[in-house]
């Protein structure tokens, strides 16, 4: 394997020359040696943490841009600050914090043409940018079928046609879901044809009246269960259209949740999707949820794909390939779990390391009975916290546990459609990858493996999940643990006796309906 420096190729791309793959190969850091990176969607979850990664492993870069939009009337600047802010850097500001200098910020919108960027930074961009990694999105599941069209398609074709235009392109990586093609039970590393030509839903969609876009929406949707998984499948077919002339991956994580390992055990910093979920369930406030308890729940640690995207990048360039490469980031086929797994390792720990703000004793069903589900959210979810709120506002304090109730009740509908159904995910390109991974020299640095045989343990992952919770969500550190474990007792107490009064209540009116009945039957004797 080469070890000079300086070997090059030609890049049959762009027509440009770009490091020899052999020695870019030894080191994954090496690839990324003074290159510039073009990051959209940087203020979400998995855009943070790959901020942080970079910083952190990838030193030796010469900048990253990040595209960002003014938002309730907070300029860029004040953004950029807020995001430096977020407790996912501490560790590189203890270390290193000149290199945060190295973060820019670029006025932007991924709906806009041009993505929004000004002429001259516009043209700075693509005389510069060495890596794109595209994360922007509109993530909810509810969201109307033009504004995801918008974000989540339309959005990732501006961005590759600014890629077109890039002077110094090495490598482009589209995070998209590994739920494009929930339609489907096997799910192939590759890019599915669409039942509908998408380029004419593209020219035209825009200019729909409402009442016929919404029409529109039902026809696309098919089996798929929302916009957001429709709109990422449209948005691969742009990428593969471009992987011609762009060198380009696609990264399909599954669900996202708490960090393995990097920056630390735990950390997370949304409530989206199953994190929120599973914090009620640890504060006792989520008694059901629609579940078949025995599938397979995949989840994917936030660090293990933000290493899959760096990698990704690298080893589209340093191991060609004469087809565009697909990396299904999930858990199901490499070290599974399933939804009753979790749920017992949720309760164990949530009950071990309580919060202060832990509202009922922790315990959870799961039902596939929607009507009994209904039943049980009315009785122990929304009456509560209508009680709750009663409370609240008795003390001259504002009512909120019936709208965040019903809001975690919409959650939890809008999940169910993966809580009840599994897929097979094929992984092929993964283990490519994490073969090349590990024969890097500093491939332990970008760790892609989540086997057993790697270290990863649910039991260890679940702890660590429900802590980072607690510290980062909660805002609640353990110097409250023994306050909170007191709190649980009591709350264990109240709930035994609530049972207790239940049971008798509902034996007395049994009691009551008897008698009356054999009363009846004497009479008329």
């Amino acid at each position: 394997m080469s070890s000079s420096p300086n070997m090059f190729h030609f890049n049959d791309f762009n027509n440009n020359y770009i490091e020899d793959p052999d020695y870019i190969r030894d080191h994954i850091g090496d690839f990324y040696k003074d290159t510039c990176i073009f990051v959209t969607g940087a203020t979400g979850f998995v855009g943070k943490a790959l901020v942080d990664k970079l910083l952190r492993s990838c030193s030796g870069l010469n900048s990253i841009y990040l595209l960002m939009r003014p938002k309730k009337g907070r300029a860029i600047e004040e953004r950029l600050k807020e995001l430096l802010d977020n407790p996912v850097f501490s560790s590189i500001k203890k270390r290193n914090p000149d290199i945060l200098n190295r973060i820019k910020a670029v006025a932007g919108d991924i709906t806009l043409p041009n993505l929004g960027i000004s002429a001259k930074e516009y043209q700075m961009l693509i005389e510069r940018i060495n890596v794109v990694f595209h994360s922007a999105a509109t993530v909810r599941f509810d969201e109307e079928l033009r504004n995801a069209f918008i974000h989540n398609t339309l959005g990732t074709k501006k961005v590759l046609e600014m890629c077109n235009k890039m002077q110094q392109l090495k490598s482009f990586v589209y995070v998209s879901t590994a739920y494009s093609n929930s339609d489907k039970e096997n799910i192939d590393e590759s890019v599915y044809e669409l039942p509908f030509d998408y380029e004419t839903i593209m020219n035209s969609i825009e200019m729909l009246p409402q009442e016929a876009a919404e029409v529109l929406s039902k026809k696309l949707l098919g089996r798929h269960p929302n916009t957001y998984t429709l709109t990422k499948a449209m948005a691969e077919h742009i990428v593969l259209k471009h992987s011609d002339l762009i060198p380009s991956a696609i990264v399909r994580p599954s669900i996202i949740t708490a960090s393995w390992k990097e920056p630390q055990p735990g950390w997370v910093d949304s409530v989206s999707g199953i994190t929120g979920i599973f914090m009620e369930v640890g504060r006792g406030t989520i008694k059901s949820i629609i579940c078949k308890e025995n599938m397979k729940m995949d989840i994917i640690p936030v660090d293990t794909v933000i290493n899959t995207v760096l990698t990704a990048a690298w080893h589209t360039v340093a191991y060609r390939s004469n087809t565009m490469r697909v990396y299904n980031c999930t858990s199901g086929n490499t070290n599974p779990i399933t939804w009753k797994e979790f749920r017992l390792l949720t309760e164990k720990y949530s009950k071990e390391y309580p919060s202060k703000y832990v509202t009922w004793y922790p315990g959870i069903t799961y039902r596939t009975n929607r009507a009994l589900h209904a039943v049980c959210v009315n009785l122990f979810h929304h009456i509560p916290a209508a009680i709750l709120d009663v409370f609240l506002f008795m003390t001259k304090r504002k009512p909120f546990m019936l709208k965040m109730s019903r809001k975690f009740e919409e959650a939890i509908m809008a999940g169910k459609f993966f809580s009840t159904n599994q897929w097979n995910f094929e992984v092929t390109s993964m283990r490519s990858l994490t073969k090349a991974v590990q024969m890097a020299n500093d491939g332990e640095h970008f760790d892609v493996d989540i086997s057993e045989n790697n270290g990863f343990k649910w039991d260890d992952y679940v702890k660590n999940f429900i802590l980072g919770v607690r510290q980062f969500i909660l805002k609640d550190d353990l110097s409250s643990l023994n306050q909170a474990r007191s709190k649980l007792n009591r709350l264990y107490w109240f709930q035994k006796m609530l049972h207790m009064m239940t049971f008798c209540v509902v034996t007395k009116m049994a009691l009551s309906v008897l008698m009356a009945s054999m009363s009846r039957n004497t009479l008329e004797l």
